[in-house]
């Protein structure tokens, strides 16, 4: 297994968990929300939501990086 393959392996596995992650986020406030229907607007991650919310940040960095590398590196 050569390089290249090995980062379009990466590419693909850390593209598809970031899409999970994404899609298992909780969405923040609704528009009725925006408008006073809710008392709190923003409010801070906690719990499931913070871990989910980080580990979309580093399976996004993999992915960027594994590109990077694709086009330094010829496959």
């Amino acid at each position: 297994m050569d390089i290249g393959t090995l980062l379009q392996t990466i590419i693909l596995i850390s593209a598809v968990l970031s899409i999970l992650l994404i899609l298992l986020q909780q969405r923040g406030a609704s528009l009725g929300a925006g408008f006073g229907a809710s008392g709190e607007l923003y409010t801070s991650r906690r719990g499931l939501d913070k871990s989910l919310f980080r580990a979309t940040i580093v399976f996004v960095f993999i992915f960027v990086l594994s590109i990077l590398g694709l086009l330094i590196i010829p496959a």
